[in-house]
């Protein structure tokens, strides 16, 4: 079964680390770049970081520069989420997404993906 599955989110207090994992099974992730999305109540999806299939480029929007990272490991077959220096204003639904074609970069963030994740609950709350 082809699929993406994100796990590692929780509850964690402000200024706290979590690490998202992002899993493909039935598909080689390293041939696809990798997208980490994030929805909040009320708001609509954010495109937030990703990571390019050939040379491991990432890009990160300003808003988690600096306090967020993306990895891939291929032999886990897994793509990472490290977040650091967590704020209120991160809690949201982290989704991870696959694709063939579209490039990691701003752009890409507003595209459309091959695969999809059901999505983790990170919740930033004292």
């Amino acid at each position: 079964q082809v699929q993406l599955v994100e796990s590692g989110g929780g509850l964690i207090q402000p200024g706290g680390s979590l690490r998202l994992s992002c899993a493909a099974s039935g598909f080689t992730l390293d041939s696809y770049a990798v997208f980490w999305f994030r929805q909040a109540p009320g708001k609509e999806r954010e495109g937030i970081s990703c990571i390019s299939s050939s040379d491991d480029r990432t890009y990160n929007r300003d808003s988690v520069k600096g306090r967020f990272t993306i990895s891939r490991d291929n032999a886990k077959n897994t793509v990472y989420l490290q977040m650091n220096s967590l704020k209120f204003e991160d809690t949201a639904v982290y989704y991870c997404a696959a694709d063939l074609r579209v490039q990691c970069s701003y752009s890409g963030l507003y595209s459309v993906y091959d695969y999809w994740g059901q999505g983790t609950q990170v919740t930033v709350s004292s």
